[in-house]
């Protein structure tokens, strides 16, 4: 069995770890624990819970739509700390929409990031090191939905559809979820590098 472990092992295609840079346009927060939707701030303050003040800050969470293998309302590690999307992949999603623009603080986003080609499939376990010290770890892909539809809708009246059409448009160009992994302060114009963990792909045999 030992062998034949290891020669299944041997059959993966690994592609190496490597890094790349980008730079941080923006930074957001929201500012009401009612309303997902950020605003421009100078600075991000991230500590092990999130961003201080943020609506997504905290160790823990409750479970939701996105957690159907546990009952709603579960308390869950809190690995959606930190919305991390990408200028190129906004500019996208406006061209596929037919919008003019598509800004960041809409879909509730906190870092805004450019230079990272296709941003969104970073894969899970990549560590976006910032200049100033802080470190986010990507847990995955968010996954667009209709609650930020709504808010592209209210921000583009009489674009009747935004909604359902956000989810369609915006399949794997959504950006990143990621929680704190070193915390430090986080400004527009530092340099971020995203250390690319070894792949594979373990498929189903």
């Amino acid at each position: 069995m030992t062998d034949q472990l290891e020669l299944l092992a041997d059959d993966f295609r690994i592609t190496p770890a490597f890094r790349t840079d980008g730079k941080v346009e923006s930074v957001l927060q929201t500012t009401t624990a009612e309303d997902f939707r950020t605003s421009a701030t100078d600075a991000l303050e991230l500590t092990f819970e999130g961003i201080s003040g943020d609506r997504h800050s905290g160790y823990t969470r409750k479970s939701g739509g996105r957690e159907p293998y546990y009952p709603r309302g579960t308390e869950m590690c809190n690995e959606r700390q930190i919305s991390i999307l990408s200028t190129e992949e906004l500019s996208l999603i406006a061209t596929r929409m037919g919008l003019p623009e598509m800004k960041g603080e809409w879909i509730g986003g906190n870092i805004i990031l450019s230079g990272i080609p296709n941003l969104t499939m970073v894969p899970p376990r990549t560590r976006l090191v910032f200049e100033g010290g802080a470190v986010i770890r990507v847990d995955g892909e968010n996954r667009p939905c209709r609650f930020a539809g709504a808010a592209i809708a209210e921000a583009n009246p009489g674009g009747e559809g935004l909604d359902l059409l956000f989810p369609q448009k915006a399949k794997r160009q959504r950006g990143l979820v990621g929680y704190v992994e070193i915390p430090g302060q986080v400004t527009a114009g530092e340099t971020v590098t995203a250390h690319v963990p070894e792949q594979w792909i373990y498929e189903r045999i």
